[in-house]
């Protein structure tokens, strides 16, 4: 075949495979077997018919004594199989086989990951022309793959799609199912696992394995003590061995080998029988896990796993490409089909992984059902993302003094927000208890970017303080409320001085070697970094205190505005923050002073 098209973006499919070739032969030589064995039985029994005997064998009638004694035999053979089959079958392969014709996931229904998904066409045209990279150039196609990743990226998605469109069996097995009872069982389920997938290999021109969380039976062996036997050293050995194991020859070829070199030690070396050439098994492992750095580092060496396909999650674009596939098989109102509306959907679903985007809109869906309706909405969605995100809220009756307490630090975080996170977008505002929080602003970038400056720090660590400030300039102390708050400042504060070189000073705490201490402790363990952190969000709390002073007429009025409507989400915060700021405007400063 022409080498030239395993570099495209389709999959080399159709006779000029070599896979499919390799397929097309066994299917040719099984009929053939399967014609020789019609033709010996019609053969058979032919001959009994001309010697005037039935065409099938006629079992005689048991004697007397053979039926008195066929109960006991059979109850015998029930109790030994019984004890025996358990064992016997402890070292089975665990896996799951699925035949393309099975399979219903493909290419065409990978989403928002193009890059890999690319990446992965090409692997797997080097697999279906593994004969012809070899003959014509001399390389040996891969044979083992790692999908790593965070959860629900698609990994275990994209490799069946890879078996779908490569058309060999998928033979699917979780680490956790390789693990047995018995001693010495593990090892020979992960034998009995890759025979499996040799054999199918040979039948079918090629097979596809797959295990699922391999960090499981691939953890590194380093400070295990080295455990012998079925240890962690040992299963890990026992893996590696088979990952160089797909040139083993097969039962038959064994015997054949075994009786040819019986042979030859009758002949002269002149005359003496060549063995046939051994075709390796043409196999493609994939192994998925999130954990890569946990496997042992001898996996992921040439010869075993030769390529390493990070899936990331996805990006605005490939969001908003898995918005429209789900979307589309999905009952919903005609307001999502408006491509704005899908773009800020995909906005909103920043650091989702496809999973967690499919898994929003069922819980939207479950929203609009609970209110009567046959299709999902705008309003269902952002509900479901509050719910998944933040919580149910909790029937939590709070006294008058509580609840003007908690809408006061609520406004006094968001005004913050809106007086200085202009990149910030205020997502849900609110006093309704959900999980631990009494109440809370949640807020998230306006763009999708990977940086942030120095003054969009700053604003983190003054909005963090704004509940607290706020609750300084209209109650005279504060509550235990700013708790969270303050550790989310010191740890913003934190992070700018000794990791980002935000305060002057160019050391990097994160360089020192201390695996058990996060960026907090390492600064704060001097007490010049505990000054420096002290000093940091001193000057932050007097700048929040004075946008708060003058503009304390914004906080009061978006207090009262969410003491009357308890929640308020996405654009309602910034039009209620509007509104009381205009009409504040409005009013004599004299007036104002007297609120």
């Amino acid at each position: 075949m022409d080498l030239t098209t395993l570099n495209t973006d389709r999959v080399v499919r159709g006779d000029g495979a070599d896979v499919a070739a390799s397929r097309e032969r066994w299917r040719l030589r099984r009929l053939r077997g399967v014609g020789f064995v019609i033709a010996a039985l019609a053969l058979w029994m032919w001959i009994r018919l001309l010697e005037d005997k039935p065409p099938y064998p006629v079992l005689p009638h048991p004697s007397q004594r053979t039926a008195q004694i066929l109960p006991m035999l059979l109850l015998v053979v029930i109790l030994g199989a019984a004890v025996l089959m358990p064992l016997l079958l402890a070292g089975r392969s665990p896996h799951v086989l699925y035949r393309s014709s099975e399979i219903e996931t493909s290419f065409a229904d990978v989403k928002g990951a193009q890059v890999v998904v690319e990446e992965v066409i090409k692997t797997l045209n080097l697999f279906l022309a593994h004969k012809s990279f070899k003959e014509q150039m001399g390389g040996t196609a891969r044979r083992a793959i790692l999908f790593e990743g965070p959860p629900g990226t698609g990994k275990t998605y994209l490799a069946k799609a890879m078996a779908k469109e490569a058309g060999v069996p998928f033979l699917f097995v979780s680490s956790s199912a390789f693990q047995s009872m018995y001693y010495g069982q593990t090892n020979r389920k992960i034998r009995s696992y890759f025979k499996a997938l040799r054999k199918a290999a040979r039948k079918n021109g090629g097979a596809i394995g797959f295990i699922e969380e391999i960090d499981a039976v691939g953890a590194s062996r380093a400070g295990m003590g080295g455990a012998k036997g079925e240890g962690i050293t040992g299963v890990v050995n026992e893996l590696l061995i088979q990952l160089q194991s797909f040139d083993e020859p097969p039962v038959s070829r064994r015997m054949r080998n075994h009786l040819i070199e019986v042979v030859n030690t009758l002949l002269p070396s002149t005359a003496q029988l060549r063995k046939p050439p051994l075709v390796p098994a043409n196999i493609l492992v994939i192994g998925a896990t999130n954990r890569a750095g946990d496997l042992d580092p001898a996996l992921l060496r040439p010869g075993r796993f030769d390529r390493s396909i990070y899936f990331d999650l996805p990006s605005r674009s490939g969001r908003r490409e898995i918005i429209d596939y789900y979307l589309a098989k999905k009952s919903h109102d005609a307001e999502l089909d408006v491509d704005a509306v899908r773009d800020r959907l995909a906005a909103m679903t920043s650091g989702y992984s496809p999973v967690m985007i499919e898994h929003l809109l069922d819980e939207a869906l479950v929203w609009a059902l609970r209110r009567g309706a046959r299709g999902l909405s705008w309003a269902d969605l952002q509900r479901a993302k509050m719910t998944e995100e933040i919580g149910l809220a909790q029937p939590v009756e709070y006294t008058e003094a509580e609840q003007r307490t908690i809408a006061t630090h609520e406004a006094g975080h968001a005004v913050v927000a809106w007086l200085v996170g202009k990149s910030r977008k205020l997502e849900v505002l609110t006093i309704v208890k959900r999980k631990e929080a009494l109440g809370l602003l949640a807020h998230s970038d306006l763009e999708e970017r990977f940086l942030k400056s120095e003054s969009e720090m700053h604003a983190l660590v003054q909005i963090a303080l704004g509940g607290m400030v706020a609750e300084e300039l209209f109650f005279g102390e504060i509550t235990s409320g700013p708790a969270g708050d303050l550790r989310a400042a010191t740890t913003w504060a934190a992070t700018m001085i000794g990791s980002l070189g935000m305060d002057g000073s160019l050391f990097s705490y994160e360089a020192v070697d201390s695996p058990h201490a996060n960026i907090v402790a390492k600064v704060s363990s001097t007490e010049d970094g505990m000054a420096r952190i002290e000093a940091l969000l001193g000057r932050a709390r007097e700048e929040v205190r004075a946008m708060l002073t003058d503009n304390r007429h914004v906080v009061e009025g978006l207090r009262d505005v969410l003491l009357d409507k308890q929640e308020l989400i996405g654009d309602e915060i910034t039009d209620a923050i509007t509104a009381v700021a205009a009409v504040s405007d409005q009013t004599p400063a004299a007036e104002r002073n007297r609120i």
